[in-house]
């Protein structure tokens, strides 16, 4: 039996989520898994796996901007993050002095790693996208990205390779020798599994993320669900809201849903309205859906740049919250073709622990 140290970061539950089914795979050929991680990442899987270790282990401010100007918010931020991953260094080597790992897994930790230990890095940004002003800067974070792989072993991609099926477009390509001789691009990976039942509610409306961009949709959307002909469930991602609530005949809006719960209802849906992160749409490919309408967070680059990629290949309609007609938009959307068919989490799983995994445990 191996000990296998697993940290992903807290910005958002989407890095803890995508490493449950690795967490499950490493159980399941019975090695010992401990967590670290902090907020609501490490409360996420302890709920998930109360077994297993857990270390509360502090991450990063997350850069995100009250405001559309998220670069200027970046780099003001980013003196305060280097100081944070030099905290990170210091803390993982004290817990290493303390416990003995045979791997290291960090989901986009820059600071969890040994040179001593095989360390294994997930991320699905090798390449960033910023605005066409800030083009050097996207330059410059080819080299960086590069410097800092290379402190790992191998990194690890949640995406599939780079070609038709990429569901990160550029943001997955490996442009750099340090990235690209470590790059292995594992495929979806999400907790989130394809269910045998009706689809019977019409609408599932996904108003999730940080605020205040977050309330800020919630304010957008709330009045134009009546506007909608069919069933509708609205799910807030806002655990201290106000209890469930009838918007009208058709349409309950829910706060917060157990990650259970909202599984299901992504199962039951004909057609979601969501964020355009990458976690929800490796749900997307993952439960198969072909219409769904992307919302990109105002701001955050990644969303933006993932909304623009889909509406040109023809996969999701998208538009911006500012500019939303929810009933023309959706209408818009129908014509989506969703994503093209890809293997699935199970099997990417699988194929992850045989081809890399195995060879640091077994």
């Amino acid at each position: 039996m191996a000990r296998v140290l697993v940290s992903p970061l807290n910005w958002g539950l989407g890095h803890a989520t995508r490493d449950i089914p690795l967490i499950q795979k490493l159980l399941a050929e019975g090695h010992d898994v401990t967590i670290a991680a902090s907020g609501n990442a490490l409360a996420a899987l302890r709920q998930h796996f109360p077994d297993c270790g857990a270390i509360d282990l502090p991450d990063y401010p997350a850069p995100y901007s009250n405001t559309r100007f998220f670069l200027p918010h970046f780099l003001v931020s980013l003196p305060f993050m280097l100081r944070a991953v030099a905290d990170e260094r210091k803390n993982i080597a004290s817990i290493l002095s303390q416990e003995k790992f045979n791997l290291i897994i960090s989901d986009n930790r820059l600071g969890v790693y040994s040179e001593d230990i095989p360390s294994l890095f997930i991320t699905h940004q090798l390449h960033y996208h910023l605005p066409l002003i800030a083009w050097p800067g996207e330059l410059a974070a080819i080299w960086l990205n590069g410097f800092l792989h290379s402190r790992f072993r191998q990194v690890i991609v949640p995406d599939n390779p780079p070609g038709l099926l990429a569901l990160a477009g550029k943001l997955s390509r490996a442009d750099s020798e340090p990235t690209r001789s470590r790059v292995y691009y594992a495929g979806i990976l999400t907790s989130t599994r394809r269910q045998n039942i009706p689809r019977d509610l019409d609408y599932l409306v996904l108003i999730s993320g940080p605020e205040p961009q977050r309330t800020r949709l919630e304010k957008i959307l709330l009045p134009r669900i009546r506007e909608l002909d069919g069933t509708s469930m609205v799910l807030l991602g806002s655990p201290n809201g106000n209890k469930t609530r009838t918007v009208s005949d058709q349409c309950t809006v829910i706060p917060y849903a157990t990650t259970e719960e909202k599984e299901r209802l992504m199962n039951r849906a004909r057609f979601i309205v969501c964020r355009s992160g990458y976690t929800s749409m490796m749900e997307l490919a993952e439960l198969r859906k072909h219409h769904a309408l992307l919302i990109p967070t105002p701001g955050q680059t990644e969303q933006e740049y993932l909304s623009w990629y889909y509406r040109k290949r023809g996969w999701f309609y998208s538009i911006g919250q500012h500019q939303l007609d929810l009933r023309c938009d959706i209408e818009k959307a129908g014509s989506g073709t969703g994503f093209p068919s890809m293997p699935g989490t199970e099997e990417n799983v699988k194929r992850l622990y045989d081809n890399v995994l195995a060879g640091y445990l077994e």
